[in-house]
């Protein structure tokens, strides 16, 4: 358990700059390129944790239409989709809102250099209303944000609850990166007066790398990746991953994955839900035919929609909790 996160006295917004507000509001698009993302004023301070990649330069003229080339295990890479939730976060700093949060001191990013890499990403919803914490993927060797993380939670959040996207630190394995989520969620519930999130019905979303984050938290708990004594969540949502590992009291689980995925092939996952459906976890599959790895939001595919399936079946957990 960690002693000496932040508390809610260190909560802050990284500066922005003087430019005015027209330039904080100044959109990105498909011509934009990955320097104007790393200059914009909205993203002072923590623009390359927006990025995939913590350990390599990037191609300053490289068009945001080509963002894909950034995310090598990821397939259909929609731009239209990525520039989308970056847009939103690029609105809400202009309306006054911070949007990333800091969840190691000074003094442990010191100790530990590549926490600095790390932070929350945060799509603020209806005051009080339930979170969802989402772990990107990767391969645990970068940060999938922009694809399956920002759209996700503005997905999220349009069905009215507050989203956190999770900057983890990479080439360290997969403990590494879930106790950076345990971390994190740790940091929402101590600040949730702050941050005006419900926590009772939070729910851990996580795709290829990231859901097996989310699955480890939601077998084990977070004090067990050192983290706060905190209740499971109510639900955790997996996208295509080959995941094993289970406890014998499972979280409710909503899984999906592409009948082409040759990462992690659909008999993988197949074998998880049938040990969860063995143990009375109430599960919700979804198979997505002419799929691979990595869909992301599913847009254009048999898998388009599944996000706001995955709330619906969140939604009815919480009601579930709610009658107990």
């Amino acid at each position: 358990m960690r002693g000496d996160i932040m508390t809610a006295d260190w909560l802050h917004s990284f500066p922005r700059t003087d430019d005015g507000r027209n330039a904080r509001q100044t959109a990105l698009g498909p011509t934009s390129t990955v320097g104007d993302l790393l200059v914009h004023p909205a993203f002072t301070g923590f623009a390359k944790r927006i990025l995939p990649w913590d350990d390599r330069p990037y191609d300053a003229s490289l068009p945001l239409s080509n963002v894909g080339t950034m995310l090598p295990y990821h397939s259909h890479v929609d731009a239209g989709v990525v520039i989308s939730g970056l847009n939103r976060m690029i609105a809400d700093v202009s309306s006054g809102r911070t949007i990333f949060y800091d969840i190691y001191s000074e003094a442990e990013k010191r100790a530990q250099p590549a926490k600095e890499h790390t932070g929350l990403f945060f799509f603020r919803g209806p005051p009080g209303a339930p979170f969802a914490l989402i772990a990107p993927g990767g391969g645990f060797a970068y940060v999938g944000s922009v694809h399956e993380g920002f759209p996700y939670a503005l997905d999220i959040n349009n069905r009215g609850y507050n989203a956190f996207v999770l900057k983890y630190r990479t080439g360290q394995g997969g403990r590494v990166a879930t106790e950076d989520l345990a971390t994190a969620v740790s940091f929402v519930v101590r600040n949730a007066a702050t941050l005006e999130v419900g926590t009772e019905d939070y729910s851990l979303w996580g795709s290829s790398a990231g859901a097996r984050m989310a699955a480890f938290i939601g077998s084990h708990g977070v004090a067990a990746f050192n983290g706060d004594n905190l209740p499971k969540p109510s639900a955790v949502v997996m996208a295509y991953t080959a995941h094993a590992d289970t406890s014998s009291n499972e979280p409710p689980t909503f899984a999906v994955v592409g009948e082409q995925d040759g990462i992690a092939p659909p008999s993988s996952m197949e074998s998880r839900i049938a040990v969860l459906h063995r143990s009375g976890t109430p599960v919700e599959f979804h198979r997505y035919p002419n799929v691979g790895h990595g869909f992301g939001t599913g847009r254009g595919t048999s898998a388009d929609g599944w996000i706001i399936n995955a709330v619906r079946f969140w939604e009815r957990r919480m009601n579930s909790n709610a009658s107990k």
